[in-house]
């Protein structure tokens, strides 16, 4: 069983992994993740079950292969009190969603998937003892990411990000 903390992380870096499902509007011709190559900074906060909130900042670097199927991710986040180091790997298949994360630097990994619905994403991020349900939206050059736990000390994360 992994720690409070270490759950507590897991749910800040899984709502930032989030970032990396962003739907683009122009998906029609190509595959879901073809208009995030490139970098992406933004912010938002850390939500604590008390109710209180922690600011954090985000930058995050996009590689998109397999004619927009397939993302590559690496995410870096500060905040007061926190510091995450994350890659993602995600494949799409259909309105399908799903992959595979780590936090390199607390060495904390899980699953992702989810499903596509336009702009939109719902779905489930998994680790050894967490889950958490999270949601995208892509509009224009902002993703809009949150994600929503009870079973860790924080509630939850909001995330903004736009292209740099």
């Amino acid at each position: 069983m992994i720690s409070i903390e270490a759950r507590s992380n897991a749910l800040c870096l899984l709502v930032l992994l989030a970032a990396n499902l962003s739907w683009s509007a122009g998906h029609a011709q190509t595959g879901p993740f073809s208009e995030l190559t490139g970098a992406w900074t933004g912010g938002g906060h850390l939500l604590v079950k008390d109710g209180g909130k922690e600011a954090i900042r985000c930058r995050a670097t996009y590689s998109v292969g397999s004619g927009g199927t397939t993302l590559e991710q690496s995410l870096r986040c500060a905040s007061d009190s926190y510091r995450f180091d994350l890659t993602t790997q995600v494949t799409a298949s259909g309105n399908s969603l799903a992959g595979s994360w780590k936090e390199t630097s607390r060495d904390i990994n899980g699953n992702i998937s989810g499903r596509v619905n336009g702009s939109n994403i719902e779905g489930l991020v998994e680790a050894n003892g967490f889950s958490g349900s999270l949601s995208v939206r892509t509009t224009g050059k902002t993703q809009t990411i949150s994600i929503r736990s009870q079973n860790t000390d924080f509630h939850g994360v909001d995330v903004s990000l736009k292209r740099s």
